[in-house]
């Protein structure tokens, strides 16, 4: 069973549930209305392998919110200071989560013993906008915070299973407004294509092939930055992957190695 805990690293309290493993140890860092609970499913069969740790991003869960930094270097901050308290850990980032584990790459490597990057918004200054609108999280966030029923929360994610959308309904509203807007406008303005030539950790890219988010050409341009990185694609598979092909997800990612 999972073991939640409580940390203080960056200078804020940060909460991960540890999922038990015979290692390596992996620090799974979720997409950015997810927090850590809504992971478990993956988490429980990822410690089949690896000893995992998934995070509460700041402003979302049990992690410390309010009135903090929610840019992307604050967030990859996070996830360095956390890594020291492991032992240079694997980093499987979902989405946002990807993003942060880039980030955190290049401003502190050796804290890391590879990346797992899975569907990164590919978004950025000057290139073509991440393909969910804000409404989607804002409005669905708006009403968690009122209180939001199962059936409600199934009109914005028609395909999940009842378990899931109830699962989301229950801790949306953990997700703070003013984080989400913040990495959601972050996607446009952050540019982590200029990270990726710096790292020279292994590295795994896992692409949702029925999702928008990342194209063809953007697999291309991120093979040519990081020529030694290697790609596997889940085909048919939503952006949220483990939620429409757990078992592709897991033949993605359980045979990484450092």
């Amino acid at each position: 069973m999972a073991r939640g805990y409580h940390v203080r690293a960056n200078g804020i309290r940060q909460h991960l549930l540890h999922h038990a493993g015979p290692g390596p140890e992996l620090l799974l860092i979720p997409g950015i209305t997810s927090p850590a609970i809504t992971w478990g499913f993956v988490a429980e069969r990822l410690a089949e392998r690896f000893d995992v740790h998934v995070l509460d991003v700041r402003g979302r869960g049990l992690s410390q919110a309010g009135d903090l930094d929610y840019s992307l270097d604050a967030m990859a901050d996070d996830a360095v200071a956390l890594a020291q308290g492991l032992n240079k850990p694997l980093v499987l980032g979902h989405s946002m989560g990807a993003r942060i584990a880039i980030r955190a790459a290049r401003r502190n490597q050796g804290a890391f013993g590879g990346l797992v990057l899975v569907d990164p918004p590919v978004s950025g200054p000057g290139r073509r906008p991440y393909p969910s609108a804000w409404p989607w999280y804002g409005d669905s966030i708006r009403l968690a915070q009122t209180g939001i029923s199962v059936a409600e929360m199934r009109g914005f994610c028609p395909t999940w299973t009842d378990e899931q959308v109830a699962l989301r309904a229950e801790w949306l509203h953990t997700c703070q407004y003013t984080a989400i807007k913040t990495a959601f406008d972050g996607f446009h303005t952050d540019d982590i294509h200029a990270d990726l030539p710096h790292l020279g950790l292994p590295m795994r890219l896992v692409v949702a092939g029925g999702a928008p988010v990342i194209a063809a050409e953007d697999v291309a341009e991120i093979r040519q930055l990081s020529p030694a990185i290697e790609i596997r694609t889940v085909n048919g598979a939503g952006h949220m992957i483990p939620w429409d092909d757990l078992d592709g997800f897991l033949a993605a990612v359980m045979d990484f190695k450092a």
